[in-house]
C-alpha cells in the first residue's frame, strides 16, 4: 500500500511538472487582453474635452455680449497656447501669396 501511494504521489508531481512546462510554452500565445475599456476611456475623455470647449466658448460669448450688447463677438483667443496670436479685423490673417 505504501509503495502504491508513493507511486501515485510521484505521478502527481510528474504530471504537475508536465502541465507547468506545457503552459509555460503556450502562455506567450494566449489572446491579448481586450482594448475595449481603454478605447472607451479615450473616447469619453475626448468628448468631455469637446463639450468643455463648447461650454467655455459659449460663456465667453455671453460675457462679451453682456459687456458689449449688439456687437459681433471676436474670435476667442486660445486658452493653452502662449505663442504668437494675431487677429486682423476679426479674422485670422491669411499667409502672403507665394511667388
Amino acid at each position: 500500500m505504501a509503495s502504491y501511494l508513493w507511486r501515485k504521489y510521484a505521478d502527481h508531481l510528474y504530471t504537475k511538472w508536465e502541465k507547468t512546462f506545457l503552459w509555460d510554452m503556450v502562455a506567450p500565445y494566449r489572446r491579448p487582453k481586450s482594448f475595449t475599456p481603454l478605447v472607451t476611456i479615450y473616447i469619453a475623455a475626448f468628448y468631455t474635452g469637446v463639450v468643455g470647449a463648447a461650454i467655455t466658448e459659449q460663456l465667453y460669448k455671453e460675457k462679451y455680449w453682456e459687456e458689449h450688447p449688439g456687437r459681433v463677438v471676436p474670435i476667442m483667443p486660445p486658452k493653452f497656447y502662449w505663442g504668437p496670436w494675431r487677429i486682423m479685423q476679426g479674422d485670422v490673417p491669411t499667409p502672403p501669396p507665394s511667388q
